[in-house]
């Protein structure tokens, strides 16, 4: 999207559209690519009027000005935990509050991360600017890694250890919502089932909604109970991962298994993931070096040995 195209697709924000008009209350969420997915969740319901913002990680400083102007008009902030100083400019959930106007509500929900589905795959950061996203999709499928590096294991994943990682994925998660004061999500995930997500950090329409749904019960107050309905489309369809059968049967989980990846509408064949990714770690040696740091341990926990 071209820098144009950008303020366009964020005009509200931007200045160059007018704030909605419909004597609603003003709501915005501030968080990851899941917000703006969740703000037209909840815009479902009728309740709010809802303004879309860019997700924290594309905001720069020349936002911010933006950002303080509107965060100043807001009745409703939706707000997924962000650090303090994220990205060394005061966009943490407790900084960005402060910039609310006197009677203003921040409402605090729980990020979605759920590897219950995809114990494979994972996600490589690093302040180390050799360490980038691969090709194609921006997840790693850890076992990749493993070959990259000359690991050797199972090419199916061990029904135990797909079990375990559901167990910790769902405690961890859990555990990060007491931490932070969230609105929960975890028990959302775990009704939704085959349904949950479509990646580790893309949940599916079923989570959303229900996490909606308790956002405008938050909100609500004295008023009738507003109801989330259905948009009419997958909100966060970006990218869809395989879902491999051996998953759905050590979970016991009814639902079909999805052999292709689907990036941007379009069917890529794993296969074709798997090429990519594997030229990409041998032009790319620290991204495996790294991976293989931060989820030796997954891989490990997978049957997989150096």
């Amino acid at each position: 999207m071209s820098d144009e195209g950008r303020r366009r697709h964020y005009g509200v924000f931007y200045g160059i559209d007018p704030l909605p008009d419909e004597g609603l209350p003003l709501l915005a969420v501030h968080g990851n690519c899941q917000a703006e997915a969740l703000r037209v969740a909840v815009g479902t319901s009728g309740r709010v009027s809802g303004v879309r913002l860019p997700p924290v990680h594309e905001l720069v400083e020349s936002d911010l000005p933006h950002l303080w102007r509107l965060l100043e008009r807001l009745d409703v902030l939706v707000a997924q935990p962000v650090g303090a100083d994220y990205h060394g400019m005061p966009l943490g959930t407790a900084q960005v509050a402060t910039r609310l106007p006197e009677g203003a509500r921040v409402v605090r929900v729980a990020n979605y991360f759920s590897e219950a589905l995809y114990p494979e795959q994972v996600l490589v950061r690093h302040e180390d600017e050799e360490v980038v996203d691969p090709p194609v999709v921006p997840y790693h499928d850890v076992r990749r890694l493993g070959l990259a590096a000359g690991w050797s294991g199972p090419a199916t994943l061990p029904a135990e250890a797909v079990r375990q990682v559901a167990a910790d994925s769902g405690a961890e998660l859990r555990r990060r919502e007491q931490a932070e004061d969230t609105l929960p999500v975890s028990d959302l995930v775990a009704e939704a089932g085959a349904r949950a997500g479509w990646t580790v950090d893309h949940p599916g329409n079923e989570v959303l909604l229900g996490l909606a749904q308790r956002v405008v019960d938050d909100i609500g107050g004295d008023t009738p109970r507003a109801r989330v309905s259905d948009p009419g489309r997958v909100l966060l369809s970006s990218v869809r991962t395989p879902l491999r059968a051996e998953v759905l049967q050590a979970l016991g989980l009814p639902g079909e298994p999805r052999e292709h990846w689907l990036v941007d509408g379009e069917e890529v064949t794993d296969e074709e993931v798997a090429q990519a990714h594997l030229e990409f770690y041998a032009r790319h040696p620290r991204v495996v070096e790294v991976g293989l740091d931060k989820k030796g341990a997954r891989l490990a926990a997978l049957g997989w040995r150096p």
